[in-house]
């Protein structure tokens, strides 16, 4: 560039709004000896932090460095390279960048590399806006078959490095540049103006970005070029200037690269705007027609879309094909003609085909011109028919790749009417492969995650629960859609003793399988706190410190401030002999009550902070249910809409439940039908109320009189008899000699014994004692503390509970003899 620029014109529009290419010098080892601003503003790390170490260490993925240690290793002809990577900031979180790098000679015979970065979420905007100019970045990244000419220039603007592209660009040889400033190569008023900008920039440390050059080709060439140069401080370990990188690259092509951006540019728009491997593909075929192809298909390997594994790629020696599936078809034609698989189907591929040939080797097949049929018909017969029938002259065929994995093929065709395709066509169409690829890797990977989740949640919730003779139960979990991911929501139904019911929904704030995880341990949670017969306030408080400590768990030692986790919870509890329900609620919408004649009501309860908060307590309230009455308990995603606040939601939901009619299975499914919104789980819990008649309840109370134990057995035998469960006397008798006579013992007020004849026999006994009992073990000697083993051995379970005047101890008998 020294010898043939003959002006500098003006800095030309920027193409994007970039002040500077993230640029780094690199030894031949790999190691940093030169920084830019842009690089630090990019990863987070000062000069100081990398000259002088490997610059593998900032790439974030282990295999990537491996990679890059390997290639440092390697002898021979270095060359020029460009890829998609992910970068560590400074922070610790990752940057997708596309890296490219160019290697240059200096006057010591050692190489050096100048390596440029690019974040991807702005590559996007690459296209201009009609200047006919290719920024910088643009320019480095842009497909094309000229190269970019680089020059690093120490502080006395001498020549130290400089690549083979710039010096085949300005025919200036190696021993004439190198050691030399500008004026000293080639003198006269232009190099006075470039060492001018260089200065500024030495001094100021701002780069100068697309200066716009008007350049002579070498004298036998005889053609003027339109240059763009951009330059740049390079920092050495203390942050002082180092010296100067001056990239070139020649936008004579204006017109052509104008169209190459424009690709680029929707390629950031449209690839990729779901978690969707399907959508994905179709998004890379409407892309290329009619832009870069008449025709183009994307088949991707059948596992990519669920995320499963990847199979093996084809070996050299043959073996089996992988199953493809259809993913996306484009064509300048109506009804797609030259298809011989419609979108979604399985692509056949035989083992003979060029396209397998593709996926072994891992390269792009590129036929310009030849005649397509010919090329296939040995091969692919039916895929040569359709070549000759729609007159398809020019082909690319291209594996989409990443991270070492082939996904699928992507194959672009132009027909009659359409010059063939070139290089710097099979250029961009790489480039927008590799776009895909990443949106296409990352798809993949979400829905292994979301599969991996999903399973998860529906391993972990109920899948036969049951009301007992409390109530019937129905139930619809509807998963978020692909885009938001599996999220927390749970519920369950767990019987109680003495016939009652608990009825649970809740759900853990976020989506994927960590949002399921801590939905399992808190439903595990509810389950144990459930099994100790707390009452619904104080099983919330008890859950919301286990909220707390799984937090405090995860967090980081150095900022456990920012552990959190946000979960809201329903618990209400139903007793079918008083027909009372208690009902507490942790930031949690509250339940819907349907009255028997169809009636919609949300009772008016105590809100509740969401579970982790740990600040404000939480309150029950009871509520007595005409018996055949209906509850139905629901997540946020049942009412939340983007078009609607929640107190629409739930008039709909009012409205969706109200009236008599079909069964709690089908209301459930009309229900979900009709407010699914696609944006978060759905769950919906519903319960419709029974009642225990006298004819299954008998009660008595007595004073606290040790001598009416006996009084005591009698009627509970005599009940029995009643019942028709003779066979339980003598163990329900001993059941409720020990439990009366330590209710008396223990208390100091009149004693309840309830007898409860459901699916068990539960044997219940209220004092007025708020102390718990507890089953020891005595020795041989001791003449006290076996009523309660006794009471274990007759019974299935027992347990005991605390009233608002007492407490209440409780054993459950099978009706059935040895059940």
């Amino acid at each position: 560039m020294d010898s043939s620029a003959h002006a500098v014109v003006t800095a030309a529009p920027a193409a994007f709004p970039m002040t500077g290419a993230a640029i780094a010098l690199l030894d031949a080892e790999g190691t940093v000896v030169g920084w830019t601003q842009a690089a630090e503003r990019l990863v987070g790390h000062t000069a100081a932090d990398v000259v002088g170490r490997s610059a593998a260490f900032l790439l974030a993925d282990a295999e990537d460095r491996a990679k890059a240690s390997e290639f440092s290793a390697q002898s021979g002809d270095p060359s020029r390279w460009s890829g998609f990577t992910t970068v560590r900031h400074r922070d610790g979180h990752g940057i997708d960048v596309r890296l490219w790098g160019q290697p240059l000679s200096g006057q010591d015979g050692r190489a050096r590399w100048v390596v440029s970065a690019a974040e991807a979420a702005v590559l996007s905007s690459w296209a201009t806006g009609g200047s006919g100019v290719v920024s910088l970045p643009g320019a480095l990244h842009l497909p094309s078959s000229r190269p970019v000419g680089v020059v690093i220039r120490d502080t006395e603007l001498r020549c130290t490095w400089v690549n083979d592209a710039q010096g085949a660009r300005d025919g200036i040889p190696l021993d004439r540049r190198l050691g030399r400033t500008p004026t000293q190569a080639a003198p006269g008023p232009q190099a006075d103006t470039l060492e001018a900008l260089m200065r500024q920039v030495l001094d100021s440390g701002v780069p100068t970005i697309n200066v716009e050059l008007r350049s002579f080709a070498p004298p036998h060439v005889r053609r003027e070029s339109t240059l763009l140069a951009s330059f740049f401080r390079l920092d050495d370990a203390r942050g002082r200037a180092l010296g100067v990188c001056a990239v070139i690259v020649d936008v004579t092509d204006s017109s052509r690269a104008r169209e190459r951006l424009a690709v680029l540019g929707e390629a950031g728009k449209r690839l990729g705007t779901t978690l969707d491997a399907m959508s994905t593909g179709q998004e890379l075929a409407d892309l290329a027609v009619p832009l870069l192809a008449d025709y183009a298909t994307v088949d991707l390997m059948d596992s990519v879309p669920s995320g499963e594994k990847l199979p093996a790629r084809p070996g050299p020696q043959g073996g089996p094909v992988p199953v493809f599936r259809r993913a996306g078809l484009a064509s300048i034609h109506p009804d797609i003609p030259e298809a011989l698989f419609a979108r979604g189907e399985p692509v056949l591929v035989p083992p003979a085909s060029p396209l397998v040939g593709v996926l072994r080797s891992g390269e792009s097949h590129f036929v310009p011109g030849t005649p397509l049929g010919t090329w296939l018909a040995p091969h692919d017969a039916a895929r040569a028919e359709k070549v000759r029938e729609h007159a398809m002259h020019s082909l690319m065929v291209v594996p989409i790749q990443a991270r070492g994995a082939v996904l699928g093929v992507a194959v672009f065709v132009r027909t009659d009417g359409r010059v063939p395709f070139d290089q710097d066509d099979l250029l961009l169409a790489e480039e927008l492969v590799g776009w895909a690829a990443l949106s296409l890797d990352n798809a993949r990977r979400y829905a292994r995650e979301a599969s991996a989740a999903l399973a998860l949640q529906r391993h972990l919730l109920p899948h036969h629960a049951s009301g007992g003779d409390a109530a019937d139960v129905a139930w619809r979990y509807l998963p978020a859609d692909s885009h938001h991911g599996v999220g927390g929501d749970w519920f369950d139904v767990i019987q109680l003793s003495g016939a009652r019911v608990a009825l649970v929904v809740g759900d853990v704030a976020g989506h994927g399988i960590n949002a399921a995880a801590t939905m399992g341990q808190l439903r595990a949670t509810v389950h144990t706190l459930a099994d100790m017969d707390l009452a619904p306030d104080e099983l919330l408080a008890r859950l919301d410190e286990q909220v707390i400590r799984l937090a405090e768990a995860d967090a980081d030692p150095g900022d456990p401030a920012a552990a959190t986790i946000a979960a809201t919870c329903l618990y209400a509890v139903y007793d079918p002999v008083t027909r009372q329900c208690t009902i507490a609620r942790a930031g949690h919408p509250p339940p819907a009550i349907v009255d028997p004649d169809g009636g919609v009501t949300f009772p008016d309860l105590p809100t509740g902070a969401p579970l982790g908060v740990g600040l404000v307590p939480f309150e029950s309230a009871t509520l007595e249910l005409p018996e055949g009455s209906m509850l139905a308990l629901y997540t946020d995603g049942l009412i939340e809409a983007r078009d609607h606040d929640i107190d629409v939601g739930m008039d709909r939901l009012g409205a969706a439940l109200a009236g008599s009619g079909p069964s709690l299975e089908d209301l459930g499914s009309s229900v979900v039908e009709t407010l699914s919104t696609c944006c978060d789980d759905i769950t919906l819990l519903l319960a419709r109320t029974r009642s225990l008649g006298p004819d299954q309840v008998a009660t008595w109370e007595f004073p606290a009189d040790p001598s009416l134990v006996g009084s005591a057995r009698a009627l509970a035998g005599a009940q029995l008899a009643r019942w028709g469960l003779e066979h339980l006397t003598e163990s329900t008798e001993l059941i409720v000699s020990e439990l009366v006579t330590n209710a008396i013992r223990h208390g100091s007020g009149p004693v309840r014994l309830r007898l409860i004849r459901h699916r068990v026999l539960t044997c219940e006994v209220h004092d007025t004692s708020g102390s718990s009992p507890r089953a020891c073990h005595p020795r041989a000697t001791d003449e006290n503390g076996r009523g309660l083993l006794l009471v274990g051995r007759l019974s299935r379970r027992w347990g005991t509970r605390h009233t608002p005047d007492g407490k209440l101890i409780w054993a459950e008998q099978p009706l059935t003899p040895g059940r």
